[in-house]
């Protein structure tokens, strides 16, 4: 290979200079850490508040039944004492939710506002992510609309039909991973909680109950999956569970 002639070399660092030089003015800013905007304390309290928020949220139809309420307005305390605008406003948007739950009963959208929030600020940076103001601002925005959105409504016969068949298709992934040897708990546990879930936002009762029945008796026999009576009766909670879904549509 022949050497690149000492000009076109000297013309090339010519035509790079200004930027190498932009590249090095900003790099000194690249690598200087950004400010934190709360006292550290405080947003442990925060990150730990939330936690326990989403630990409660989580258990809500169990041993947390109660603990929802506490955590919300345990959140709230913390965000009066940071003086910040929008965390101020999302704090009082998860109160008045919480008020909501008490007085009535839950609408789907006030449920996946409500889990929508706790998932998202349920984060290990907490008060100190980059977006949090757009998120508190988004989130506080969702929940205020569902909490001021009447409790009365008609169902989606669109949304049933959309859930059956999604229902249908995780009913066969349960019965593929309970034929598996050895049986697939992890699968098994997942899509029955996730259309547990499903049926909640759509107030989809009956479904909700067997699906949640199905998760804990998996999780009872989780290591006994393939015991023939521990199938079988896996096999008739499966069924059951489909025929319920089935009658979703009448």
């Amino acid at each position: 290979m022949s050497d690149i002639p000492e000009h076109e070399l000297e013309g090339t660092r010519a035509a790079l200079a200004p930027t190498l030089e932009a590249t090095a003015a900003i790099l000194p800013w690249v690598a200087k850490p950004r400010q934190a905007r709360f006292d550290p304390k405080l947003n442990e309290r925060w990150i730990e508040a939330n936690k326990r928020l989403s630990a409660a949220w989580s258990g809500r139809h169990g041993a947390a039944a109660d603990d929802v309420r506490p955590a919300v307005f345990g959140l709230y305390t913390i965000a009066i004492e940071t003086a910040d605008a929008d965390c101020l406003r999302l704090g009082e948007a998860l109160a008045s939710a919480a008020d909501r739950l008490e007085e009535t009963t839950p609408t789907p959208r006030l449920i996946a506002a409500i889990s929508a929030a706790i998932e998202c600020l349920n984060d290990a940076e907490g008060l100190e992510h980059p977006a949090f103001a757009e998120r508190a601002a988004h989130f506080a925005g969702r929940l205020e609309a569902s909490v001021a959105a009447p409790a009365k409504h008609e169902r989606s016969a669109l949304l049933d039909q959309l859930f059956v068949d999604d229902s249908h298709e995780q009913i066969q992934l349960m019965r593929d991973a309970l034929a598996a040897l050895p049986p697939d708990a992890y699968v098994l546990t997942m899509e029955a909680l996730k259309l547990a879930q499903q049926a909640e936002l759509l107030e989809i009762w009956q479904v909700m109950h067997l699906a949640r029945q199905l998760s804990e008796c998996i999780s009872q026999h989780a290591a006994d999956l393939d015991n023939s009576a521990v199938r079988t009766q896996l096999e008739n909670q499966l069924n059951g569970l489909s025929h319920a879904i089935a009658a979703v549509n009448g």
